[in-house]
C-alpha cells in the first residue's frame, strides 16, 4: 500500500479562535444587560485561553471599556493593550506586587486594614492615588473582608490618604446550582452595601453576579456591573439568568494531525498499562497531541474525535505527546489531515461539554488546559 499523507502548513495540534463568533457574543450580552449595568470583561488565565491580546483588542473595538484579572502580572498586560480601560484584580495583590500596581493604575482587592494601609503609604510615598475595591466574603470562604466585620474596613478607608476607593464586590459560589445559597451570599453583601453612607455608595462600582449569577440586575440595585466571562467564549448561559435567552457561539476549537496510520491484529494491547486491548483487527491513528496539549488523561478510553466527518473513538491511555483513536470506519483517513477534539468540522462536533465529561474537568478548566506549546489560529481578524 502507498504512503499517502495529507500536506499542509498547519501545526502538528492548533487551537481556532473565532474573532467574529466572540463579537457576536459580546453584541448579545450587551443587548441583554440593563442600561445601567456596566460590563466587566473577565480575560483572565490569557482570556481563558483564547490569548489575551487579541481578545482584548476586541473587546476594546465593540466599547468594553472594564477588565478584570487575577493578579497584577496579567493586569499589566492588559494595560499595555488597554492604556485609558479600568482594570480590575480580582486575586490579592503581594505586597512586592504594590509598586507595579501603582504604576499602572490597577484597582486592587482589598481584604483587610493591613492591605490597605501598607498600599495607602506606598501611594502617598509615590505621592499617587491607587484605586480600590474592597472584596466582601459572604461565604465563598476564600479572600475578602468576612461580611460581619467589614464596616471597619469600609470606614477607614476614607481617612487613607493615596487610596482611591472606587467599588465593593463580592463573590458567588454556587450560582450555577444553588439559588438559596446564592441568596443567602447576596443579602449578607447587601447588607454590608446599605451601610455605606449613600454620598459614598452612588459613586461605586458594586458588583456581585458573573456569567452564572441567578437573578435580573435592573430590579436588584445597587448592583451596576457585572462580570462577564466563560459565556463572552461561547458557553451556554445557566437558566434563570438575565443571559438565558442568548445563544453564544463557541469561540474555540482544537485540532490535532493524524502523525501515523497503520492495521493492528486482534488480542493487541494499546498505551501505557494496556488499559485498552483490541478484541478484532483494527485501524489505529495517532494524533499528534497529548496531555502535554490539554488532552486529559481522564479522556483515555472515553473520549472521541471527528475526524473526516466522524467520530472515531479514543483507544487506550492519552499520553503526552499522541493520542490513538479508531479508524477502522474511516477508509479516507491519512498522514496529515485534521482530527477536531473540540469543535466541529465536515458536519459532526464536539462539544465542549461532551469533552469536559469525558476528561472530567470543567469548561473553566478545559480551556485553560491547552498548554502554550498549542499555538493560536486567530480568525475574522481585522485590519485597523
Amino acid at each position: 500500500m502507498a504512503y499517502e499523507t495529507f500536506t499542509s502548513n498547519l501545526p502538528r495540534a492548533w487551537a481556532e479562535i473565532d474573532l467574529s463568533a466572540f463579537e457576536r457574543n459580546i453584541g448579545k450580552i450587551k443587548a441583554a444587560l440593563p442600561p445601567h449595568v456596566r460590563y466587566i470583561a473577565v480575560v483572565k488565565a490569557d482570556a481563558y485561553g483564547h490569548g489575551v491580546g487579541h481578545i482584548v483588542e476586541r473587546l476594546l473595538q465593540c466599547g468594553i471599556d472594564a477588565f478584570a484579572v487575577a493578579n497584577a502580572r496579567e493586569g499589566s498586560d492588559v494595560r499595555y493593550i488597554a492604556p485609558q480601560s479600568e482594570i480590575f484584580i480580582l486575586g490579592p495583590t503581594l505586597p512586592e506586587e504594590f509598586e507595579s500596581v501603582a504604576a499602572d493604575k490597577l484597582t486592587v482587592a482589598i481584604s483587610n486594614a493591613d492591605e490597605a494601609r501598607a498600599l495607602s503609604r506606598l501611594a502617598e510615598a509615590k505621592k499617587t492615588r491607587v484605586p480600590v475595591n474592597v472584596k466582601i466574603d459572604t461565604g465563598m470562604g476564600r479572600m475578602g473582608v468576612w461580611h460581619e466585620e467589614a464596616l471597619p474596613l469600609l470606614e477607614l478607608l476614607p481617612t487613607l490618604g493615596g487610596l482611591d476607593f472606587r467599588g465593593v464586590f463580592t463573590h458567588f459560589s454556587s450560582a450555577d446550582s444553588s439559588r438559596e445559597y446564592t441568596e443567602l451570599q447576596r443579602s449578607r453583601f447587601l447588607a454590608v452595601v446599605e451601610k455605606i453612607p449613600p454620598k459614598i455608595r452612588e459613586r461605586l462600582t458594586i458588583h456581585a453576579d458573573n456569567s452564572a449569577g441567578l437573578e435580573t440586575f435592573s430590579r436588584k440595585k445597587p448592583f451596576n456591573a457585572v462580570r462577564v466571562g466563560i459565556l463572552q467564549y461561547g458557553l451556554p448561559p445557566v437558566a434563570g439568568t438575565i443571559f438565558e435567552e442568548i445563544s453564544p457561539e463557541p469561540v474555540l476549537s482544537f485540532r490535532a494531525r493524524i502523525g501515523l496510520v497503520k492495521t493492528l491484529p486482534a488480542g493487541t494491547p494499546l498505551s501505557y498499562n494496556r488499559t485498552k486491548v483490541l478484541d478484532k483487527e483494527t485501524r489505529i491513528a495517532l494524533v499528534t497531541a497529548g496531555y502535554g496539549d490539554g488532552i486529559p488523561t481522564a479522556a483515555s478510553n472515553k473520549a472521541e474525535f471527528v475526524v473526516c466527518g466522524k467520530r472515531v473513538p479514543v483507544l487506550g491511555r492519552v499520553t503526552m505527546d499522541q493520542t490513538i483513536i479508531d479508524v477502522s470506519g474511516v477508509p479516507e483517513v491519512r498522514v496529515g489531515v485534521p482530527a477536531t477534539i473540540i469543535g466541529k468540522s465536515d458536519g459532526a462536533s464536539v462539544s465542549i461539554e461532551e469533552f469536559c465529561s469525558w476528561g472530567g474537568c470543567i469548561s473553566w478548566e478545559a480551556l485553560v488546559s491547552i498548554t502554550k506549546r498549542v499555538p493560536r489560529i486567530y480568525h475574522g481578524l481585522r485590519n485597523l
